[in-house]
């Protein structure tokens, strides 16, 4: 950093780094503040999180007509003595388990011995680690030194040895007053945090509001309506995630203490809140909560029967849970990324150690909502959030770019397990190759890259080949980027196109391929082109496609006009209406019987706009999407459309 300062030499290239370095500094502060005031971040945390699975309850009270203060210290005290309650039982649980573990060594050293004798080769194995311990021990000897030597029979005798007189230190009797301290001291920290705690969670829930109208004004408050709004329904979602998170947790552990003590394990009710608490700790929580049943269980059972029964209970309990009540409870997930979820576990452990692990999920989750919600915290979101990084489109344009159109694929059949082909291609391809449009107006685009482009998409067409453009009646992705696309697609759910037969067809329909698709300009037209051939043929239509060059005085003569009933120019820049109306001019000298319809992909103009391009360039339909010109396509191929002209002109008016 220090280098690349020293290498700027124009103001525009020292205000980013400055910004970088303080940013850095800015994070590194923040850190060292955390890690140095978690005696107080921590209670602070916790208070927090409590405030949000309390709310709801303090909510329904209110409803109930008690009184906002009422109802705070009310379920903050009840809240407590419940917490209260389980510390005292898992105290009890540990002191009777004390007491217990000496009864088990017995079975412990038979399975160990067993262990041994059905090891192979156990007493080699014994005499190889005997041997090293004693390499171990000649090779820590102080230099200089030698073993003991053995006593000679006929030499000098040897002094006696004196034996050392034992010195014994006696501390005077502590008082009255010092028992009561050593007694109060380890007390002092625990309640002085429980304290902080309350009185937090207390004030945070009696100042709701306050706190909110602070982190408005904090935000930003030029958008009073949307902010509040948006901080609103983060705070109903966060409460209602981390209460039904907490019910499902322990619900999980009153199953697994209820099949613990069904099968004979020690302190059933102990292992049953350990599991609760450890199972807000991410991916390894539930596997750290079942090592310790599973030990007591072979130090229990003299057989592996016990050992057998408290696997397969957590086995059990913990995929069906993971996989059918949460789905249930939470949606498609929490809102994090899984690579968010260990970067989260793990720093919040380096900070706040144990119950750092235990607060992390929880923790990055509020920062996520709040990143979704408050436009200056975006950052968090893009960072922590399940949402991809990139939109589908954007995604699919950088694939593109890249000339990797399987990964677009995988994307594609992801987004056809929910929508149609056609919505697939208008919402997700036409939208890509769209930015692609950007880039070429922007000059950020050459011909190679464009022509790499294009070929990707004619791959990516040729794979979805065999797709069929209908809306899925069942089925459902968990893929983020498909979902992302499907929601965006909301409420644009259209009735399926039918699929049209030879015998459906008009005559001048029924060749092999009726439908010519031509590019208006570009490779980026004969990548939309491509698309809208292969929705056609998904729907009983041959379509062919020809690259722009076939449009040049020198080329058009070159066209194949047998057989083709509709052309359809293809375009995805329509500020040029004078190549539109010459390559019409052009297309109806050569195919004077065919119909010519207009593409207009990219285009932002309502639908008087697109009539008077369409009278303009003197074509006879007009569409703005893929799905409208193929549906125009069907509509004239069909043997019972209505007469040509009405037909025309409501395909057109609906295109529009």
């Amino acid at each position: 950093m220090v280098a690349k300062l020293a290498k700027a030499k124009t103001l525009e290239d020292v205000v980013p780094l400055v910004g970088a370095v303080a940013l850095a500094i800015l994070a590194v502060i923040i850190v060292m503040a955390l890690y140095l005031g978690r005696e107080i971040f921590v209670p602070v945390a916790l208070a927090i999180l409590l405030s949000f699975v309390l709310a709801p309850p303090v909510a329904w009270l209110q409803r109930a007509h008690v009184p906002r203060g009422g109802a705070v210290v009310g379920v903050v005290l009840l809240a407590f003595a419940i917490i209260f309650g389980i510390g005292s039982l898992v105290a009890t649980q540990l002191a009777h388990l004390a007491e217990e573990l000496p009864r088990y060594e017995t079975t412990i050293q038979s399975k160990i011995q067993s262990l041994r004798g059905a090891t192979v080769g156990g007493g080699t194995l014994e005499r190889a680690a005997d041997m090293l311990q004693d390499l171990s021990k000649e090779l820590d000897r102080p230099n200089g030194t030698r073993a003991a030597p053995s006593p000679r029979l006929g030499g000098d005798t040897q002094r006696p040895a004196v034996a050392p007189v034992p010195v014994e230190v006696r501390q005077p009797d502590p008082g009255a007053l010092e028992s009561i301290r050593s007694l109060i001291a380890p007390l002092v920290s625990p309640l002085a945090t429980t304290g902080i705690i309350v009185i937090f969670v207390i004030f945070i829930l009696i100042q709701r509001e306050d706190l909110r109208n602070r982190l408005i004004r904090l935000a930003g408050s030029h958008d009073l309506q949307r902010t509040t709004a948006a901080l609103d329904d983060a705070a109903a979602r966060l409460s209602r995630l981390f209460l039904n998170q907490l019910l499902v947790n322990a619900g999980f552990g009153v199953l697994i203490g209820t099949g613990l003590w069904l099968i004979g394990i020690p302190s059933a009710i102990l292992w049953g809140i350990l599991a609760m608490v450890l199972r807000f700790v991410p991916y390894i929580g539930s596997v750290i909560a079942a090592a310790f049943p599973l030990a007591l269980a072979a130090a229990v059972d003299p057989g592996w029967s016990m050992l057998a029964w408290t696997a397969a209970l957590f086995f059990v309990i913990e995929p069906a849970i993971a996989q059918v009540v949460e789905p249930l409870l939470y949606g498609r997930s929490t809102g994090l990324s899984a690579v968010a979820v260990v970067v989260a576990a793990t720093f919040w452990t380096a900070l706040w150690g144990p119950i750092g692990l235990v607060l992390a999920t929880p923790l990055t989750v509020c920062l996520v909502v709040l990143g979704r919600h408050v436009e200056r915290l975006a950052f968090l979101d893009i960072m922590f959030g399940d949402r991809p990084a990139l939109s589908p489109p954007e995604i699919f344009y950088q694939r593109m770019l890249a000339g990797d159109p399987t990964e677009a694929t995988e994307k594609a059949e992801e987004f056809l397990k929910e929508r149609s082909l056609a919505s697939y291609f208008d919402e997700v391809a036409i939208k890509g190759l769209k930015l692609a449009q950007i880039d070429l107006d922007r000059e950020a685009l050459d011909q190679a890259r464009m022509v790499k482009i294009r070929d990707a998409v004619i791959e990516l067409a040729n794979d979805l080949a065999d797709q069929k453009d209908r809306e899925p009646t069942s089925g459902s992705t968990e893929d983020a980027e498909a979902i992302a696309a499907v929601e965006q697609a909301e409420g644009t759910r259209d009735e399926d196109l039918p699929s049209l037969s030879e015998a459906d067809r008009l005559p001048a329909w029924r060749g092999e391929q009726p439908l010519l698709c031509i590019a208006g300009r570009t490779a980026l037209d004969e990548s939309a082109a491509t698309l809208l051939a292969q929705l056609c043929t998904a729907h009983g239509l041959g379509a062919r496609v020809e690259s722009a060059d076939s449009l040049s005085t020198k080329n058009i003569f070159r066209l194949d006009p047998a057989g083709v009933a509709l052309v359809c120019l293809s375009y995805l820049d329509t500020s040029s209406s004078a190549h539109l109306r010459y390559a019409v001019r052009r297309l109806r000298r050569k195919m004077p019987g065919a119909k010519i319809m207009l593409g207009c992909w990219n285009s932002d103009k309502d639908g008087t706009e697109l009539e008077a391009l369409r009278d303009g360039a003197n074509a006879d339909f007009v569409a703005a999407t893929l799905r409208d010109a193929t549906a125009i396509c069907i509509a004239e191929a069909s043997s019972d459309k209505p007469a040509p002209e009405q037909g025309a002109t409501e395909m057109s008016l609906q295109s529009a």
